[in-house]
């Protein structure tokens, strides 16, 4: 609750206006059941329908009034909601944004999203009817109370007894109630997670006609996810048939008890039926109070889950100058003997069969990378090859400083990565990963990306990237929209769109991941000679699983499971890697 109210601090003024009106509209509310008893037992004895429609009119008039300032609470309640749930969304959309790659492989996708939408909704929930519910219900509860035992104590006695019970049970399976909503949550998250894997992969199960065991695996989840849903909502839903039946009990001891009353000349019967009233209205606070508890139950829950990450510490601030490491390469780009692992693997052992022990570190961490070890001069051109997950996308997440090295260090243009302003370093790459994505918005939106790029620059990056052709054949050419992940366009265009979008602020790295893939050998072998001729000044790195794509460039690393078995030209690799040798007979046919 702490990280809620953090929110709502600015909105004080209004909130207390919100429930002060809200205050108001209640006791309105409870002086309708005393008129209506001042008619009955003082005003109808008169027998002057003057003096009955006058005070029928003040009921009107007090209706109306509580109405008015009811809306008028309720806009101003959701007003503050809307405010403040914004502002916390924005703050969770930034903070994802940032969060490293550890802290994102920690919080996976999938909860990022169902942290976003359904738990920022139960917190929005929650701060609308806090404000609304949270006066009225104790207003009408204590104000109920208090009003009855100026009228009746014998009568109100039977509602002193019942309400500290039926309020004790709403405290109690709240304070139940929020640990399953917990785990309500944390299974939204794997149904998020598989239908995020489906509607990726759409064709792929498509095409293996998987349909089914996917629908079975959703329904499992849905299923788990669906009993733990029941059973807190059976849970936080035991009040109110208790409630309703202690209310019932009350109701009819106070029907009995005042009629004894009244034939015994004790009280009148306007008081009965006033005290009637006045218990629904008690009864009507106590369920406004479970429901607000409920509401509250699940915000907290869901509260934690954002704070979690709106709270995360930032892993990747940049490291001063004193604590930096240093290299004596005059180099551009260094890898210093760096090693890396993603975490512990999932079975908690030294090593998995089959595979080396050298690639585990003495925690049991599975190393990605192995004492990586090379350098590049400004303008230069690298190309990675070698087995899929060899870690040549690593060597590129180091790089760009998504995750921080556990040995060695990285440098770019003498200096190390961890000291750079994370946004100065990510504007001097021009990138394209290996499964980047086409927006749902213009050819142009998606090639310039929110930065200022002239029409000209952005026409040379889309010529460069052999993008410019098809993307003219379009009657409006860059305006042209595309669908969401680029489907309305084939591979081979959306990997030229994604390649003019690396090249158009003309970077100082680029970073060619794997995205060649989709074409054929005489469009990458334009691509290839356009970012030669024009973008020299350029330092280009290539990762690649077809030799063809880099047996130009001025070195080539082979990666064989996060070590470095081949450096060299083209040339030297052919006579002194037998891995590359390997590769190139599969590939070329020689």
């Amino acid at each position: 609750m702490r990280f809620i109210f953090s929110y709502l601090k600015k909105y004080r003024g209004m909130i207390a206006a919100a429930m002060t009106i809200k205050s108001i509209a209640a006791l309105g509310e409870l002086m309708l059941p005393y008129v209506l008893e001042h008619m009955v037992d003082d005003v109808v004895p008169r027998q002057s329908r003057a003096l009955i429609f006058g005070w029928g009119a003040v009921m009107i008039a007090l209706a109306v009034f509580v109405r008015q300032t009811n809306v008028k609470a309720n806009r101003m309640s959701t007003k503050v909601a809307k405010e403040s749930i914004y502002e916390i969304r924005r703050d969770l959309f930034w903070k994802s944004l940032g969060l490293s790659g550890n802290q994102v492989d920690e919080f996976g996708l999938p909860s990022l999203n169902s942290r976003m939408t359904s738990d920022s909704y139960n917190v929005q929930n929650f701060i609308r009817s806090f404000q609304a519910m949270g006066v009225r219900a104790p207003i009408l509860l204590i104000g109920g109370i208090a009003i009855t035992l100026t009228m009746d104590v014998g009568l109100a006695s039977v509602l002193c007894i019942l309400a500290p019970i039926m309020i004790g049970l709403v405290v109690f399976v709240s304070w139940k109630g929020i640990p399953l909503y917990e785990k309500v949550q944390q299974c939204v998250d794997d149904i998020v997670r598989i239908m995020r894997e489906n509607i990726t992969g759409i064709r792929v199960v498509k095409a293996l006609s998987k349909e089914d065991y996917e629908m079975r695996r959703f329904g499992e989840a849905n299923e788990q996810m669906a009993g733990k849903d029941i059973r807190a909502g059976i849970v936080m839903a035991l009040p109110g048939p208790l409630m309703t039946f202690v209310l019932n009990v009350g109701l009819t001891i106070v029907v009995v008890v005042g009629a004894v009353r009244v034939d015994g000349g004790l009280t009148r019967p306007g008081v009965i039926l006033a005290f009637l009233t006045y218990f629904n209205m008690i009864s009507m606070g106590v369920m406004g109070l479970n429901r607000v508890f409920m509401m509250m139950s699940k915000a907290n829950a869901s509260a934690a889950r954002i704070a979690a990450v709106v709270h995360a510490e930032d892993e990747l601030t940049p490291l001063p100058e004193a604590e930096a490491a240093v290299t004596e390469r005059e180099d551009y780009i260094v890898f210093d003997h760096v090693g890396f692992h993603y975490g512990r693997d999932s079975a908690g052992a030294e090593h998995f069969p089959g595979q080396a022990v050298g690639r585990f570190d003495g925690q049991g961490r599975q190393k990605s990378l192995d004492d990586i070890d090379f350098s590049m001069k400004k303008g230069g051109t690298l190309g990675i090859i070698g087995a899929t997950g060899c870690g040549k996308t690593t060597i590129i997440n180091l790089l760009m400083r998504f995750y921080d090295a556990d040995e060695g260090a990285v440098f770019i243009d003498g200096k190390d990565v961890r000291t750079y302003d994370k946004d100065a370093l990510h504007r001097m790459f021009g990138v394209v990963f290996q499964n980047d994505v086409i927006f749902a918005d213009s050819l142009k939106e998606n090639i310039a990306f929110g930065r200022d790029v002239s029409p000209e620059q952005m026409d040379a990056a889309a010529a460069d990237a052999r993008a410019r052709d098809f993307i003219r054949e379009y009657e409006d050419t860059y305006e042209h929209r595309a669908v969401v992940r680029g489907a309305n366009l084939s591979g081979g265009q959306r990997q030229r769109v994604l390649i003019a979008r690396a090249l158009a602020a003309a970077p100082d790295i680029l970073i060619l991941d794997d995205s060649s893939s989709a074409l054929d050998y005489k469009t990458d072998a334009a691509l290839r000679k356009a970012i030669r001729e024009h973008h020299a000044d350029t330092t280009t790195i290539i990762v690649a699983q077809r030799i063809s794509s880099i047996m130009s460039l001025d070195d080539i690393i082979v990666l064989e499971e996060g070590k470095i078995i081949g450096h060299g030209t083209h040339d030297q690799l052919l006579e002194g890697c037998p891995m590359y040798q390997e590769i190139y007979r599969v590939q070329m046919g020689a």
